[in-house]
């Protein structure tokens, strides 16, 4: 199980109110704790932040709000001491527009650096090269430069330009960016919209009932798995298991499968559907249907993924239901499949209303960024400066320290879940088969040959008669004796 970092909103201990990579490291005894296998960091490499890290200025080293490369070796050795792998976000598709090659490119049309980036001239009408529309925004996913009277591509805002995977140059010296890392004993890597690496050479026009989308979901090119097989090939490089778990973010989930290739490209890709599913038991089962399905895909091994940095929490999607998030924890660290489970998520955290003047992401996803309280009392453990987001709702209750203390918390669900997991082999190795249940109810077993575990997932407010048998391994509610499960619960029960 991988547990996902926003380090700005994980722990200060610099004294500036935003996360850093020494209240990473203070906290690996948590983690260990707490049971996760590895961490992903999202991005620490040097930015002007105005995409909060994902506008990559260097990406060598370590942005100073988070500290230095000799932070970043004391919290690899840490981790690693511990048997947690570390993985980082690398930004593949764009740069910062204040990144030195970009800077260069701007410079001079004939600079070598301006083939890393984008270019085109002007449409006929004098307006930008297509429709392509940009992420967060109805706005052209181009920029006019008026030095060189040409337009930049930029998928995303115009800080961030979009770099030219069909030059060979950008593919070495991006290689060179990951192996800079690999060298340093970074276990992997979760590589942003990695699918939009590759572009359609002629540029053409979205069709016209999609451009709204923005052009980032509608990007699928075959040229793309050539450039991840040249970075699968890096990674195998390297002794050990160095890997690589891809957002391909497109609207078929067919489509994802393919970046996986023939086990020669990306290691894993996340499912996102999960994330997006209406709380109705006869969804979920098509969607754990689907995510076991390995379509005929080499290698092909499934992820289950329901909050990141990118979305509401969680509980506020389920409408701040407590029993609905523990249901929720069982489908996602039970099911077949690596779990990524985003910090914050396992104390029940919300997101809660901003006010306008507290608002500064780009994309309006500050709820789900809030800072993590580790004690009840303010600053919640963090440095006396004033944090760069307000603390969540009901920061006192849902705090770490408080919720280690108490066996019913969310807190504990999920440690419970997860030492589960580590202790019967069949709930990773296991294969996957849904079983008849009520309509209301979600029901799967794993099984791998020598034990038998179902996981039971009432979706309705009312308890329901399921005749269930075995021994009672976990349940979010405590007993549930009689065969009857609880309105909101889930239960693990091993079989005979």
């Amino acid at each position: 199980m991988i547990y996902q970092i926003y380090p700005r909103s994980f722990l200060d201990r610099s004294g500036d109110g935003i996360g850093d990579l020494e209240g990473v490291t203070e906290q690996l005894d948590y983690l260990t704790w707490l049971g996760v296998d590895g961490i992903w960091l999202s991005p620490i490499f040097p930015s002007p932040m105005a995409d909060f890290g994902y506008d990559v200025s260097d990406y060598c080293d370590i942005d100073p709000v988070f500290g230095d490369l000799e932070a970043f070796d004391h919290l690899m050795a840490g981790a690693h001491r511990r048997g947690l792998k570390v993985l980082l976000d690398w930004v593949p598709n764009h740069t910062s527009s204040q990144h030195p090659w970009f800077r260069a490119a701007r410079r001079s049309t004939q600079d070598p650096h301006r083939d890393f980036y984008i270019w085109r001239p002007s449409a006929e009408d004098g307006g930008p090269p297509n429709n392509w529309v940009r992420s967060w925004s109805d706005q052209p996913a181009w920029t006019f430069d008026e030095a060189s009277e040409e337009w930049y591509l930029h998928c995303f805002l115009p800080e961030q330009p979009d770099l030219n995977w069909a030059s060979p140059a950008v593919r070495s010296a991006m290689a060179d960016t990951l192996r800079f890392w690999l060298d340093r004993g970074v276990d992997g890597f979760r590589m942003d919209v990695i699918h939009l690496i590759g572009k359609d050479p002629s540029l053409g026009d979205d069709p016209a009932d999609l451009a709204a989308l923005s052009h980032v979901p509608l990007n699928d090119r075959p040229e793309t798995h050539e450039y991840l097989r040249e970075l699968r090939s890096v990674l195998d490089s390297y002794e050990g298991d160095r890997m690589a778990v891809g957002e391909v973010y497109l609207l078929d989930p067919a489509q994802v499968l393919e970046y996986g290739g023939q086990g020669d490209e990306l290691h894993l890709c996340f499912n996102f559907e999960p994330l997006m599913t209406p709380w109705r038991a006869e969804r979920w089962r098509e969607v754990l249907l689907r995510n076991d399905d390995d379509g005929g895909h080499v290698g092909r091994w499934p992820t289950m993924v329901l909050n990141n940095h990118d979305n509401p929490r969680l509980r506020t999607r389920v409408g701040g239901s407590d029993g609905r998030a523990r249901v929720a924890a069982a489908i996602l660290l039970l099911a077949r499949g690596t779990p990524f489970l985003y910090a914050g998520e396992e104390l029940g955290l919300e997101d809660g209303e901003l006010a306008s003047t507290e608002r500064i992401d780009p994309g309006g996803r500050d709820g789900c960024r809030r800072p993590i309280p580790w004690t009840p009392m303010s600053p919640h453990g963090w440095s006396s400066a004033t944090p760069w987001l307000p603390f969540p709702p009901h920061a006192k209750e849902r705090a770490v320290s408080v919720q280690r203390d108490d066996p019913s918390s969310m807190l504990s669900w999920y440690r419970t879940l997860l030492m589960l997991r580590r202790s019967e082999p069949a709930l990773v190795e296991g294969r996957f088969e849904l079983l008849e249940s009520p309509d209301e109810v979600v029901a799967f077993a794993r099984d791998d040959g020598r034990t038998r575990l179902e996981i039971w997932c009432n979706f309705s407010h009312r308890q329901i008669d399921c005749s269930l048998e075995g021994v009672v391994l976990a349940s979010s509610v405590g007993d549930s004796g009689g065969g009857v499960l609880a309105g909101d619960a889930a239960i693990v029960i091993k079989k005979p």
